[in-house]
């Protein structure tokens, strides 16, 4: 049996996507942080890793990208979307309503996500930050009071809490990437879910910044007619002005493109390195239903 880990404590949407990929066939292991997790895969403590990557409202999770390209390479050897519902959850003691809530705790992703709602509904509130939503549960199950956490139904019922106010977040379209991770660079196959297509991720690094640097590299993608998902540019962390960019390609890596791909912008003097290439799953609400039952 395989060993996942995951950002927990238990009550996470990272758990809401383990359970959703392996249901029961994998044991499961809890970490306070994304880089304790990926930390466990790159050490051998756990075979895969689960962490969240990007989010429908407030973009990519940069403390995932960032440890994966300063810290630890780990091959990316799948994907999953997750639908993503916050609650605002109490202490079942709780007697008040939203005007009487002095402190709302969560990760800073969930509170993000849900800024609009909390400035218009609970603006006397202090934000405090928790490294994830699981967490944010146990507080308020050990603290009660007029505290609140932003969180899912499985930790309301993972901890007992009430749910004061369903679906905060600002905008319903909610969802969450997260991949797995892995030593050795082998896809993993989900034969429970249908898979819903390939993705190739890859880092290219320009060798400095001149004019139409970035059309050059998005041309050599272009006129092969591979279609980009998405492209981001993040620091190297080496000075001002210096990116390196993360794009995502809908197709499997193949033995003809992508290697033309390559060698074109490495004629350029560009860095070009392959991230993964992986299979995507969704998972359903009705899945994620049938789970918390």
């Amino acid at each position: 049996m395989n060993t996942v880990g995951y950002l927990g404590p238990k009550g996470t949407f990272t758990e809401m996507a383990v359970n959703g990929l392996f249901e029961d066939k994998v044991q499961s292991v809890s970490y306070k942080t994304i880089p304790a997790c990926i930390d466990a895969v790159d050490k051998g403590e756990i075979e895969l890793g689960v962490v969240p990557i990007e989010n429908a409202i407030e973009g990519s999770v940069h403390l995932t990208l960032d440890y994966l390209i300063h810290q630890v390479p780990l091959p990316i050897v799948a994907e999953a979307t997750v639908p993503i519902r916050q609650h605002l959850l109490v202490h079942p003691s709780f007697k008040g309503d939203m005007k009487d809530i002095d402190q709302i705790i969560s990760h800073t992703q969930a509170i993000a996500q849900c800024h609009q709602f909390i400035h218009q509904n609970i603006p006397q509130a202090d934000l405090d930050y928790t490294t994830s939503t699981g967490e944010a549960a146990q507080v308020v199950y050990k603290q009660g009071g007029n505290v609140a956490a932003i969180g899912n139904d499985r930790a309301a019922n993972e901890y007992g809490l009430k749910i004061l106010q369903s679906d905060v977040h600002d905008y319903e379209n909610n969802h969450t990437r997260f991949v797995v991770l892995r030593k050795r660079d082998e896809a993993v196959d989900i034969p429970d879910l249908e898979k819903q297509g390939v993705k190739t991720t890859i880092m290219v690094t320009l060798p400095r910044d001149y004019a139409g640097a970035l059309h050059q590299v998005l041309s050599a993608f272009s006129w092969r007619k591979m279609n980009l998902s998405k492209i981001e540019s993040r620091p190297m962390k080496t000075g001002l002005g210096n990116y390196f960019f993360i794009i995502d390609a809908d197709q499997e890596y193949d033995d003809v493109l992508f290697p033309g791909v390559q060698a074109e912008l490495q004629a350029l003097g560009c860095e070009v390195t392959v991230l993964g290439t992986y299979p995507k799953y969704m998972i359903t609400t009705e899945k994620i239903k049938s789970l918390n039952k």
